[in-house]
């Protein structure tokens, strides 16, 4: 084995990891199992199920509609514990509520609305479907139009394509800081320069970087922004959202969905909507509990260990993948879709196959390696740097060689549609 392919050198990574003992905060699934979709799904801490349980046999059990006294403030709470330690903003930018799809929907809105007589939205074609679905359908509600650039497979859109794109015309850019396909990170500071360059307001999709890689939300002046809760920040399956709206800007911003948790003094039960004079005039309706408790609890791990180590393990774990990729599976037919570069990408790595689907398949069937399949022809490698050890990265390719050289993949091709679905 060539120097850095040995699993010892895996092991001293290890044994050096000022994260290691964060692993132990998470509960174990079944031995054996890697999981290396960490930017899909986060796994369970051990705190949430203590977290949950109070929440539901005691505050909800017990305490019934008295607990709403500590519960109604939780969107802005844990809102302001991303705000501060995940996306660099400051307190009162950022609340949780509803789905990234509908914090989207409502930020894009507002932004459209602020920008009167413009009638372009800029996005790039590799964007996540569900950003590029609301808004193509907010531009045909609003009889605008969206101008799509195109986006290269591995690294992004082309800055200079961006900057052709952007005229007096657009109202809002939106992308996503890192590339949900190929973990291609964008230059956030530039490219929202470049939007208020033309009058455009920006916003950014966090999804894939929030919790992994430094945003800064603040000090590159970025106006708007939307994230999810159940990836890196191990909230839980179907986790509430947030969304960032720079504190200038949220006194004439106003979103199209007017929700009683929007409505400044709430309780008096207004005739008419007044919405709040902060970012709590993007929340709308009744705030789940159950999942914000679960995020808080996600939230309060990751600021524990701090985004300057988390985002370090990330590249590291992301860069001893491609040494072993570039050793072992690319004459197994397979090429790297991520940027070479740790620092041009975000926490996971991409691998093109022609076969990839099956591969996917058969590294959860017969291998216990947990990754994903994004189409037409991507293995989505995600190491959660919090919960992820070095060791498992290289049990995880070495599993995944094995697999492909003896071609144990191929009886899990031609799947039925149903067996495509991923989240």
């Amino acid at each position: 084995m060539s120097p850095g392919t040995d699993r010892a050198a895996a092991e001293a990574l290890d044994a050096a990891d000022p994260l290691a003992g964060f692993r132990d905060r998470f509960v174990e699934p079944e031995p054996g199992l890697i999981y290396l979709d960490g930017n899909s799904l986060g796994r369970l801490p051990r705190a949430t199920v203590d977290r949950l349980r109070q929440v539901v046999e005691q505050e909800w059990a017990g305490g019934l509609v008295r607990s709403w006294h500590d519960w109604i403030d939780l969107p802005t709470r844990v809102g302001d514990r991303i705000g501060e330690h995940l996306v660099g903003a400051h307190p009162g930018e950022v609340v949780v509520s509803d789905s990234t799809t509908v914090n989207l929907y409502k930020l894009a809105h507002a932004a459209c609305s602020a920008r009167p007589g413009r009638d372009v939205i800029v996005t790039d074609d590799d964007n996540f479907p569900t950003d590029r679905y609301t808004l193509a359908g907010l531009a045909q509600a609003r009889g605008m139009t969206v101008r799509v650039v195109a986006s290269d497979p591995v690294t992004g859109p082309d800055p200079a394509d961006l900057l052709a794109a952007l005229d007096d015309r657009v109202a809002v850019l939106s992308l996503s800081h890192v590339a949900y396909r190929s973990g291609a990170l964008l230059d956030l500071p530039t490219i929202t320069a470049a939007a208020h360059g033309v009058g455009a307001l920006m916003l950014w999709d966090l999804c894939h970087s929030a919790g992994s890689v430094p945003v800064g939300l603040a000090d590159a002046g970025v106006d708007l922004a939307v994230g999810c809760g159940y990836k890196y920040l191990n909230g839980g399956p179907g986790a509430p959202a947030f969304l960032y709206v720079r504190r200038d800007l949220q006194p004439t911003l106003r979103q199209p969905i007017w929700g009683w948790f929007g409505q400044r003094d709430q309780f008096a039960m207004g005739e008419r909507y007044d919405p709040e004079p902060d970012v709590r005039r993007f929340l709308t309706g009744t705030p789940a509990v159950v999942g914000l408790a679960a995020l808080e609890e996600g939230v309060r791990l990751l600021a524990e260990a701090g985004l300057d180590l988390l985002r370090a393990k990330g590249m590291a774990m992301t860069e001893l993948a491609r040494v072993l990729a570039a050793e072992w599976l690319l004459p197994l037919g397979f090429e790297l879709a991520s940027p070479a570069d740790p620092a041009a990408r975000g926490s996971h790595l991409t691998l093109r196959h022609p076969e990839a689907f099956a591969i996917s398949r058969a590294l959860i069937a017969e291998a216990d390696v947990i990754g994903d399949f994004r189409t037409p022809d991507c293995l989505r490698l995600g190491p959660a740097p919090i919960s992820t050890r070095f060791t498992e990265v290289w049990d995880a390719f070495d599993r995944l060689r094995s697999l492909v050289a003896a071609g144990r993949h191929r009886a899990h091709a031609d799947p039925s549609p149903a067996d495509r679905r991923v989240t």
